[in-house]
């Protein structure tokens, strides 16, 4: 089953079009990858699904589950099921992981929590991503090291479930160890009935993933499809002749 479609995407910041033309597709079951030079718009395309209001659609239609969501809000389109792991998570005082986790898992589901359940599944989930489980009682992020900022997106994305998950530069400045949990993360998450679509400059994140299309982004389209073959293409040759084929 189709759960997003990206037809003909054009998108501004400002005044400048970053995305000139995109088109993608991703079904239930798949993984997704997409490669690219700095500034090609793979972040721009990240935020724009989410819409992120710095950026702004131009032309084109993205379709979410066969529903046009070009005028949903940020947190409408969260509760049908996308989400984002951001580059740099945001520190955010006041309010613990556990308390922000219920709150977003209680707003998509519109139940209460049940509060031993989720604890339990918390913990666990926790303890797999070899997390450190006093900081489910710390303020969101304040005072995480970058590796356990990108351990919490991961623990977010376990903890809600989503129909879809967006990870930009989830892998960025992550050692070996910690990028083998993100990636087991990415495994435990995964299921026939949702997808993954994994923003990244490294291939180090993807070695343990079964991935079912790489595209390479340039310019603000993609110009290449292909299978995990085309991974280890971009690592021998870079993306030179990719540029050419935008031009």
């Amino acid at each position: 089953m189709e759960l997003l479609n990206i037809k003909d995407l054009h998108v501004n910041a400002g005044e400048k079009e970053i995305l000139k033309g995109l088109n993608l597709k991703i079904d239930e079951g798949e993984i997704h990858v997409i490669m690219g030079p700095n500034g090609a718009g793979k972040s721009t395309l990240a935020n724009i699904i989410l819409n992120n209001p710095e950026y702004t659609i131009k032309k084109g239609e993205i379709d979410f589950e066969g529903e046009n969501i070009n005028d949903l809000k940020t947190d409408e389109r969260a509760r049908k099921g996308i989400f984002m792991s951001f580059q740099t998570p945001e520190e955010v005082e006041g309010i613990s992981v556990m308390n922000f986790l219920k709150a977003a898992k209680s707003s998509k589901e519109k139940e209460p929590i049940k509060v031993f359940a989720f604890k339990k599944e918390l913990e666990e989930n926790m303890e797999k991503l070899n997390m450190n489980k006093t900081y489910s009682t710390r303020d969101l992020n304040v005072g995480f090291s970058g590796g356990e900022k990108k351990k919490n997106e991961i623990l977010q994305m376990l903890m809600l479930k989503p129909k879809l998950a967006i990870l930009d530069e989830t892998d960025s400045g992550l050692d070996v160890d910690a990028i083998k949990t993100v990636s087991n993360g990415i495994r435990m998450y995964k299921t026939e009935k949702n997808a993954v679509l994994i923003i990244t400059h490294s291939s180090k994140i993807l070695q343990n993933l079964k991935v079912d299309y790489v595209h390479v982004l340039v310019g603000g389209k993609i110009v290449k499809t292909g299978d995990e073959s085309l991974i280890k293409e971009i690592e021998k040759e870079g993306y030179s002749k990719y540029i050419n084929l935008n031009k």
